[in-house]
């Protein structure tokens, strides 16, 4: 015995009406989700990794500043801390500084005043500044050679490590350069350190 159907129509919307709606909103919401992404252009504040990128400029640049600093104070250093220096200062190129970390850096990036894991910098200070910030750059470096190489094994170590911990949160491209980074910062510890003995 077959059921008997219903003469009753069916209230509120149908299944085919239900999932077409349910269709159109996934395919809108789809449409205009914001995607996150590695850059912003059009956006007022800048995206995690453009903030570690410019930290990791600004930190390498700092570090090509104390090199400077270190080899001004002691120029028996120079053929030993030369090609450091000159590493680090493609480091800072490397994520988007500017010239002023070239090999022969300039007294506003060995004047920065900040440490290398510090949050904040102050990007080219006035050319008075500058040479004020300098004389006092090359008298914070310490008076025996092996002191001042042994202060600079620990800044790059202290920058290594920092930079190690921030992989983790780091797109792909960016995290794989901080690595690298990170590594040959610790090489330069090792290689100092050993200079220091």
């Amino acid at each position: 015995m077959p059921f008997p159907l219903s003469s009753r129509t069916p209230s509120g919307p149908r299944r085919r009406t239900l999932l077409a709606a349910a269709a159109g909103t996934f395919a809108l919401a789809g449409c205009s989700a914001d995607e996150p992404s590695g850059d912003t252009t059009g956006g007022s504040r800048p995206s995690l990794a453009d903030r570690a990128r410019a930290r990791a400029a600004r930190d390498s640049t700092t570090l090509a500043g104390r090199y400077t600093a270190v080899i001004a104070a002691h120029p028996d250093l120079e053929k030993k801390l030369a090609p450091l220096r000159a590493d680090v200062a493609g480091h800072a190129r490397a994520f988007g500084a500017g010239s002023s970390a070239g090999s022969s850096a300039s007294p506003s990036a060995a004047a920065s005043g900040t440490a290398p894991g510090s949050a904040s910098g102050s990007p080219t200070p006035s050319p008075s500044a500058s040479a004020s910030a300098s004389a006092s750059a090359s008298s914070d470096v310490a008076a025996r050679p092996k002191d001042a190489l042994s202060e600079l094994a620990t800044a790059e170590l202290a920058l290594a490590d920092e930079r190690t911990q921030a992989l983790v949160d780091l797109p792909g491209e960016l995290a794989r350069l901080l690595a690298s980074v990170a590594a040959a910062g610790a090489a330069h510890a090792y290689l100092l350190t050993e200079a220091a003995k």
